[in-house]
C-alpha cells in the first residue's frame, strides 16, 4: 500500500438541462476522522450519502465537503386564467349597452391583472433522481482526486521521512561509537564517588559502597536505550514500506523514540555523548513534526 498524507484538495463539476453544480473537497490534519458537509436547501438527502463516501476511503483527516448549485433559469411561460376570462366575458354580456360594442380587445384582456399568469413548470421525480445519482458521480469523482492528491503529497513526505531517519539512524551510530569510551569516563566518575564516599564521618560500610558503585555503573550503560533507538528506527522504516494509514502507529514510535534518547542524555557521562543526544532529539522532533501529516 502506499502512503498518503491528509492534506488535500479537489473539486469536480458537472451539469443537466436544468443545473450546474460543483463539489469541493478539503482535507488538513487530524488525528481521527472528522467530517463536515455543506449542502445546498433541499438536497440533505445527499449529505448522509457523502459522509459514507469520505469514510469509505479516508481513515483520518479534517474533511470538508461543500455542494454547490446554480438552477438554470426556465424558458418563460404563461397560461390564461380560464376562470377569470369567464368571468369577465359573462361581466360583459350582462353590462350590455353600457359597455363598447364588440368583442374585448386582447390589450384589454392583458391589462387585467391576474388574467394572464406565469406558468412554473415542475420537475418530474425521474428528472430529480438522475441529478441526485448524477450529483453523486460527481461527488465520487472528487474524493478519488482527493486521495490520489494525498497520496502524491504521501509520496513526497515519505522521501522527506526517510532521510529524517538516515540522520537517526546515524547519530544513533555516533552516540554508540561516543558511548564505549564511556568507561574510562566511568570508570574515573567512580573512583571520585568512591574517595568522597570514604571520606564521609563517620565511614560508610562497604555494602553502602557496593551499592553506590553498582547504582553508578547502572546509571551510564547506555547500551539498552542504543539498541531500542536502533530497533525503533527499523521498525518506522518498516512502516513507511508498509504504507497505508500508519500514522497513528509511527507518532507511537516517535514518543517511544523521544523515551530512549531522553534517557539516553540523562545517563551521558561526557559532553560528547550529550550533545549528539540533544541533536538527536531535534532530529527525532522534525520526523515527528512530519508525522503528523500522515493519514
Amino acid at each position: 500500500m502506499t502512503l498518503a498524507s491528509m492534506t488535500g484538495f479537489a473539486r469536480a463539476a458537472a451539469q443537466d438541462d436544468g443545473a450546474a453544480w460543483t463539489w469541493e473537497v478539503k482535507s488538513v490534519n487530524r488525528k481521527g476522522l472528522d467530517v463536515r458537509c455543506r449542502v445546498p436547501p433541499g438536497l440533505d438527502v445527499l449529505e448522509p450519502i457523502a459522509r459514507a463516501a469520505v469514510a469509505e476511503r479516508f481513515a483520518r483527516g479534517n474533511i470538508a465537503v461543500n455542494l454547490g448549485l446554480q438552477r438554470a433559469a426556465a424558458a418563460a411561460s404563461y397560461r390564461v386564467n380560464r376562470n377569470l376570462l369567464a368571468q369577465v366575458l359573462a361581466l360583459k354580456a350582462e353590462l350590455g349597452d353600457a359597455v363598447a360594442e364588440g368583442p374585448p380587445r386582447l390589450a384589454e384582456l392583458l391589462a387585467i391583472r391576474g388574467l394572464v399568469e406565469p406558468a412554473d413548470e415542475e420537475e418530474t421525480e425521474d428528472a430529480v433522481a438522475a441529478r441526485r445519482a448524477a450529483m453523486v458521480a460527481s461527488l465520487a469523482e472528487a474524493l478519488d482526486a482527493l486521495a490520489e492528491m494525498r497520496v502524491t503529497e504521501g509520496g513526497r513526505l515519505s522521501g522527506v521521512l526517510n532521510r529524517q531517519l538516515d540522520e537517526i539512524a546515524d547519530l544513533t551510530e555516533r552516540a554508540a561509537t561516543s558511548a564505549a569510551a564511556q568507561p574510562e569516563a566511568l570508570r574515573a566518575r567512580l573512583a571520585e564517588l568512591m574517595r568522597e564516599l570514604m571520606e564521609t564521618e563517620p565511614a560508610l560500610p562497604e555494602e553502602r559502597l557496593a551499592q553506590e558503585a553498582a547504582l553508578l555503573v547502572g546509571k551510564a550503560d547506555v547500551r539498552e536505550e542504543l539498541d531500542r533507538l536502533v530497533a525503533h528506527e527499523a521498525a518506522a522504516r518498516a512502516l513507511l514500506e508498509e504504507g497505508g494509514a500508519v500514522g497513528r502507529r509511527l507518532d507511537f514510535l516517535c514518543q517511544e523514540l523521544n523515551r530512549e534518547v531522553n534517557t539516553l542524555c540523562s545517563k551521558a557521562a561526557d559532553v560528547e555523548l550529550t550533545r549528539i543526544g540533544l541533536s538527536l532529539k531535534a532530529a527525532i522532533e522534525q520526523f515527528r513534526e512530519q508525522v503528523q501529516n500522515i493519514e
